[in-house]
């Protein structure tokens, strides 16, 4: 929610943290239809997220072997697999209140996090899904994402890459 104008998780927000001198102010997060209350519908969060396919694409059938990975190769995507979907970045990007076809910051992480994992087959169809007019040039680079992140993912640097990964195609 909003705490003091700010995305957090209520959660992991302490009084003693915030500015007291003044009221505290908890608002609904932006962006989202509001429910009741403090309740936000995260249907179109949810489905944002899962139209970019957020899950491993194996090439061929059921592997016989273990899929393993170099270290090198894990730590290429290593940051964005720390996204628990709170909706923290989405939710206080300014392009996502406006803009009810934009996929949104935790998506195009999502997203981020198989393109370059060496295991998937499925970068070229979620790079042709981001290419979109409400993809990944939607972005305005305002960095509200990535200072929202409660979990310091580097949000904008991750979708910097999605879109040089589109301009130069190179996974």
């Amino acid at each position: 929610m909003r705490i003091n104008g700010r995305n957090r998780l209520a959660c992991k927000s302490l009084v003693k943290d915030l500015d007291i001198s003044k009221p505290i102010t908890v608002e609904a997060i932006k962006g989202l239809p509001l429910e009741k209350d403090l309740v936000v519908d995260m249907d179109p969060f949810f489905a944002a997220y899962r139209s970019v396919l957020p899950f491993l694409i194996p090439a061929g059938h059921e592997p016989s072997k273990d899929r393993l990975q170099s270290a090198e190769e894990r730590a290429r995507f290593d940051d964005t697999t720390k996204c628990i979907l709170c909706a923290c970045c989405t939710t206080s990007c300014p392009v996502y209140w406006t803009d009810d076809q934009y996929f949104g910051p935790a998506a195009i992480v999502a997203a981020n996090r198989f393109i370059f994992d060496s295991r998937d087959a499925g970068s070229e169809q979620r790079l042709e899904i981001l290419n979109a007019k409400e993809g990944v040039w939607r972005c305005r680079t305002t960095f509200n994402c990535t200072d929202a992140c409660p979990r310091g993912i580097e949000v904008t640097k991750a979708i910097q890459e999605v879109k040089r990964a589109l301009i130069f195609r190179r996974v």
